[in-house]
């Protein structure tokens, strides 16, 4: 089988341990997200931004967004490589791709980051350098068929997210985290990564009852996230509290539509909000598994219509 050509420019590569995977046998969410900041670092150097990622950089890059399709699974020992375009550039943001694929060349994961070219400091935008839109042009490419949205609007206006909208609409806390300094980046504010680790780690707290009712009958059943879009608000630092509240927007079929806020229960604003189109697949035979009537009457009560990321 042939595959569409690799993105431009080279950024990570690696393999997936063991340790790095779930309960389901494949690549946690939080080290595919580890995986696209490396590739975004990658991608400063690649636009002329040296050590972007240090202490002592002058400018570097912010990611604003991210909308990923999850497509191939990857287990245990599969070895990994990125490659990365820029989709467009504007004067102090840009849209990169990050194109993470299987051995064969089969698309596993693809990653569409809404940047800031940022001082560092401040985080205040400041245009690109010529020497930056130069290298950017070198860059160019297409957002690649498998990487565009399916069952997630991008476009859609992002929400108030707050805790006390959150109290309003009803969406219930379903985890509660502390910052630790070995999570945070050379400038002390949370790695993009944890943000959506403090996600994977809470939401069992609020798929239990329809997983529960998936385990019969020999299936052992576990999550997976297929598509989502990450809003990044604010970055909290080490010793600030992070609260997930939860809950689910729409019943598919076979899928879920959840969205989580992560909010700060101090002055109860955003750091960040995600949407998830996750689905319940059998470890065993790694096919989705489509509800029971009971297990959709179980959860139909945690939806709440029109809620956004």
């Amino acid at each position: 089988m042939s595959y569409p050509t690799p993105l431009p420019t080279p950024l990570y590569q690696g393999s997936v341990n063991t340790w790095e995977c779930d309960d389901g046998g494949h690549l946690n969410i939080r080290f595919h997200m580890e995986r696209a900041f490396t590739g975004l670092a990658h991608m400063a150097r690649a636009l002329e931004l040296p050590h972007a990622f240090t202490e002592n950089a002058g400018s570097t890059l912010i990611a604003q967004e991210a909308h990923v399709r999850f497509i191939k699974e990857a287990r245990p020992g599969a070895p990994l490589i990125m490659h990365g375009g820029v989709v467009e550039m504007g004067e102090s943001d840009a849209t990169l791709c990050f194109d993470m694929r299987h051995h064969d060349g089969a698309p596993g994961t693809a990653f569409t980051f809404k940047v800031r070219h940022v001082e560092t400091r401040g985080l205040r935008s400041f245009p690109w350098s010529a020497r930056s839109r130069d290298a950017a042009k070198k860059l160019k490419c297409k957002l690649p068929e498998h990487a565009k949205p399916r069952s997630i609007d991008v476009n859609q206006p992002i929400a108030d997210a707050s805790l006390a909208n959150a109290a309003t609409i009803g969406v219930q806390r379903i985890g509660g985290a502390l910052v630790y300094p070995d999570q945070c980046d050379p400038l002390g504010r949370l790695r993009g990564e944890h943000f959506v680790g403090r996600i994977s780690d809470s939401v069992p707290n609020l798929l239990a009852p329809w997983r529960q009712a998936a385990a019969s009958d020999g299936v052992q059943p576990a999550g997976a996230v297929v598509e989502g879009r990450f809003v990044f608000r604010k970055f909290p630092r080490a010793g600030e509290l992070i609260e997930v509240h939860s809950g689910i927007a729409e019943i598919g079929e076979k899928t879920l539509r959840i969205v989580h806020w992560l909010l700060d229960p101090e002055s109860g604003i955003a750091w960040a909000s995600m949407e998830a189109v996750a689905l319940t697949f059998d470890v065993n035979t790694r096919k989705a598994l489509t509800p029971s009537p009971e297990a959709r009457g179980r959860v139909s009560k945690l939806v709440a219509p029109g809620l956004r990321p």
